[in-house]
């Protein structure tokens, strides 16, 4: 299976040394016992010794477990993954690549796109939230590209191996993206600093954050999560402030900017037509802001404490952070800022791709306050930081968990004493190379690029993703499992047939624009479609390596897909949980409660 880093001892030694050393572990001050867990399952269930060739399914937010090859350490805290979860994937397409959304779409274009496109990510993060919660993570082994695992485990192996190598160059494309932005971030303040500086000093931070032990990157990525949080509260508050005029001009905006015809911007058609186009152009534009945001939610599930409490927690408060921080963020800017903004059109057309053109800060500036926007601008240069170091580490360990499963060379899974995939990690800092195509062309054509590249790649992701589900849910009520389902997303299954309608569409159509006459271009179309011959190969390929190309069904059936080996554990563990549970009694612990 890919998608999956297993904890495996020994081939001779796993029911000696492995079960002995977990057996009496603390998580959350409980004393989990898996020999008595043993001892209470019925037969029906093998025990956590026998199942899956001796791997362990606990999950233990720190472990004494001596690191060897293909054994990470689980060393995130709580509240690192909780805001990781929750602001871990927020970068430079917020706060930057809105810009382009505005100006092609127009203010109307641009708030729909973000409504639709955060209406299908709703169900995928729910369809996540299912699985992931009914066996956390893998069962509680550290799996960056969970979604690869749940693939092969739910639909083909060869699919999953497709998918877990898709997410991958998906996750190391954004990070050289964001290194793109980073740079073009900089030159705000100045213009003396090459470009190759910026990127190499961007490189370099996110190298030494990955190559150091995993705590330091959860400490670091929880407080940039903190930081890009308040300043997206901070802008969603000053755009209300300014609607009302409440700015150093007083001058009330309103809805200023979406009168006329200012609210579309008709830029493929006229009419209705031009209309729709600017609606769909804006989905597609908009996806890049969305990407990876259920991911990395099973990406952290393996390392999270109290599994099926938090995960359910976070995938519940998926909707909000959709709301406030996407659909609330793209409202702000269609008020503070015209689409036909001369200061925002001079930036796109000089291929300025940092707070140039944010339209954050061109918003603020227009309003007259001093100071500010340099202070944003500092906190785009974090977010860029952020995200390049989330989807950098990301990518490593699905690297590591692809060699692993035998689905790339064995030596990407080297591990050091520290916990750290150091073979993995220095590949994948390879991939940030490619923000180096930013010192021949301008920021924003390298930014375009890679962002449409990613984007298409998460598109296929969730396609496939939502095909795992329609099969994981299948076989759950098939086997009889459905009421062990520990959480249920609304209106699930149909919701996911909606997102899969959408996102298959997207992926096909996302560079329609090429193929009219005035807007051909070839760099635009391999970045439009590059993917989708790249994934094909990836799953044929395969499959005519494992001899499975010429069978009739390409996936499993729904007989052979065990919902069930692993359960009975995980409701163990999740009872004993809840049973000692100390529930806060003051009002500063119950706020801590609800947030972490």
């Amino acid at each position: 299976m890919f998608g999956q880093v297993s904890i495996r001892s020994d081939e001779d030694q796993a029911s000696d040394s492995s079960t002995n050393e977990l057996n009496n572990r603390k998580k959350n001050g409980v004393e989990i016992n898996i020999a008595s867990f043993n001892k209470e399952s019925n037969s029906n269930d093998k025990s956590v010794a026998d199942y899956n060739d001796g791997e362990s399914s606990i999950d233990l937010e720190k472990t004494d477990i001596s690191v060897e090859e293909g054994v990470l350490k689980q060393g995130l805290s709580s509240r690192a993954i909780q805001f990781i979860a929750l602001g871990g994937a927020i970068g430079t397409g917020l706060f930057v690549g809105t810009s382009s959304g505005l100006t092609t779409c127009g203010p109307a274009g641009l708030l729909t796109s973000y409504i639709i496109m955060a209406s299908v990510l709703y169900p995928i993060m729910n369809a996540f939230g299912e699985m992931v919660c009914y066996l956390p993570g893998g069962r509680g082994k550290s799996s960056q590209g969970a979604a690869a695992y749940l693939v092969s485990k739910y639909v083909d192996e060869s699919l999953g191996f497709a998918t877990s190598w898709n997410y991958f160059y998906c996750f190391a494309i954004l990070g050289a993206t964001e290194g793109t932005a980073a740079a073009g971030v900089v030159e705000y303040w100045t213009l003396k600093i090459p470009k190759a500086v910026l990127i190499t000093i961007y490189i370099v931070v996110v190298v030494v954050l990955n190559f150091g032990p995993v705590k330091f990157y959860g400490e670091s990525e929880f407080w940039f999560a903190i930081t890009k949080i308040l300043c997206i509260l901070g802008l969603i508050i000053l755009c209300f402030i300014l609607f009302w005029g409440g700015g150093p001009k007083h001058d009330r905006l309103g809805f200023r900017y979406w009168k006329g015809d200012l609210a579309f911007a008709n830029h493929s058609a006229p009419g209705n037509l031009g209309r729709f186009l600017d609606v769909y152009t804006g989905i597609i534009k908009a996806g890049f802001a969305y990407i990876l945001g259920p991911e990395l939610v099973s990406v952290t599930s393996a390392e999270c404490q109290d599994q099926r409490r938090n995960i359910a927690k976070a995938s519940r408060r998926f909707v909000y952070r959709l709301i406030i921080f996407y659909v609330l963020s793209a409202l702000g800017i269609s008020v503070i800022v015209s689409r036909k903004d001369p200061t925002l059109a001079m930036a796109l057309n000089a291929g300025k791709a940092g707070a140039a053109s944010s339209p954050f800060v061109i918003g603020i500036i227009n309003a007259g306050i001093p100071v500010l926007p340099h202070i944003i601008n500092a906190c785009i240069l974090l977010s860029a930081w952020s995200s390049g170091n989330a989807f950098t580490f990301a990518a490593s360990r699905c690297l590591v968990t692809m060699a692993n499963e035998q689905g790339a060379p064995k030596f990407f899974g080297k591990i050091n004493r520290f916990g750290t995939p150091y073979v993995a990690v220095g590949f994948t800092t390879l991939w940030l190379c490619l923000a180096y195509l930013n010192v021949s062309s301008s920021s924003a054509e390298v930014f375009a690029w890679l962002s449409n590249i990613s984007t298409i790649s998460g598109f296929i992701g969730w396609a496939v993703s939502c095909i795992a589900y329609l099969r994981f849910r299948k076989a759950i009520v098939y086997h009889g499992m459905f009421d062990r389902l520990p959480y249920k997303g609304p209106f699930m299954p149909y919701l996911v047939w909606y997102a899969l309608f959408w996102v298959v569409i997207l992926s096909l159509t996302n560079g329609y624009q090429v193929f009219m006459n005035k807007y051909w271009n070839v760099s635009d179309f391999i970045a439009a479609y590059i993917t989708l011959p790249v994934f094909f190969a990836l799953l044929f390929g395969h499959r005519l390596w494992k001899g499975t190309f010429f069978r009739w069904k390409w996936y499993k059936p729904i007989e052979e897909i065990d919902v069930i080996t692993g359960v009975e554990e995980i409701e163990f563990i999740t009872k004993e949980l809840d049973d000692n549970r100390v529930p806060p009694t003051t009002l500063w612990g119950k706020f801590m409660d609800w947030l972490i």
